[in-house]
């Protein structure tokens, strides 16, 4: 789901899906999820925390985060992400700290924060204020169970922000590991260790990884064409892109956007 606060041209995103390994990433959002079923494993710099069915996750703008998925079964996730205009009088303290503990256990929550998650999931296209409204709920129930620290002091060291800053404002657009390096002042060496070392990938996987999380967004969600999604997302070619993304996902393009439609009993 997209909402568009028209006031702003901001897109609220919300969708209820089945959680899946997410490379490090970062955006200027922030990012609500909602355990519904079983269990996923939310990352923040090193550190790693264990979700369970009702437990939320707060993840502030600008914060380098990732998730993982260990348990078999059935798991399921509300994934929320609001822009800045969103959050209200909550907005300052996003933007300039970030939890030192993301998550909020299911018994420390009072029961309207998940009718709020529940009814954001159902919100129709054109009521974005009562998201709004909802997310505003949220926030108000959990910010007090939230220690907060300065946003500096929370994630990686800054060679690894600017590398996940880079990477998340340029992947749909072309460019190699010496163009990054040159532009953040190292060693393309240096920058080649970062992804090895703290990623356990090399560059190419990590710029394809963002830009097929990006293009499986756009297949699940909206009507484009996959070659409009393919070069909007950052490849060369729709050859290139359905190779990665078989590799990734062992499926077509096609195919997957056909398996999430059947799923939503589209």
């Amino acid at each position: 789901m997209h909402l568009t606060i028209k006031e702003t041209k901001e897109e609220i995103y919300a969708v209820r899906r089945a959680p899946k390994h997410v490379s490090p990433h970062l955006h200027h959002a922030l990012e609500i999820v909602c355990v519904t079923e079983g269990a996923l494993e939310l990352g923040v710099g090193q550190e790693l925390y264990h979700m369970e069915k009702g437990d939320i996750g707060l993840v502030f703008s600008d914060i380098i985060h990732h998730y993982q998925v260990f348990s078999g079964g059935v798991n399921q996730a509300d994934y929320i992400l609001v822009p800045p205009s969103v959050t209200g009088i909550f907005a300052e303290k996003i933007q300039s700290s970030a939890p030192e503990c993301p998550v909020v256990q299911a018994v420390h929550l009072e029961p309207d924060v998940a009718n709020a998650v529940n009814a954001i999931m159902q919100i129709k296209e054109d009521e974005p204020m009562v998201v709004q409204a909802y997310v505003q709920v949220i926030l108000a129930r959990c910010m007090n169970k939230l220690k907060l620290a300065e946003k500096s002091s929370v994630g990686s060291d800054d060679l690894i922000y600017r590398a996940v800053s880079y990477i998340s404002g340029n992947f749909r657009k072309q460019f190699s590991l010496e163009d990054m390096a040159r532009d953040l002042g190292v060693s393309k060496y240096v920058l080649s260790r970062i992804f090895s070392k703290t990623f356990h990938c090399n560059f190419n996987q990590y710029l394809n990884e963002a830009r097929l999380g990006y293009a499986s967004g756009r297949l699940e969600h909206t009507n484009d064409t996959v070659l409009d999604i393919c070069l909007d997302s950052g490849f060369e070619s729709q050859r290139t892109f359905n190779r990665v993304f078989k590799e990734r996902y062992k499926i077509t393009p096609s195919e997957y956007r056909k398996n999430q439609k059947e799923n939503l009993g589209l």
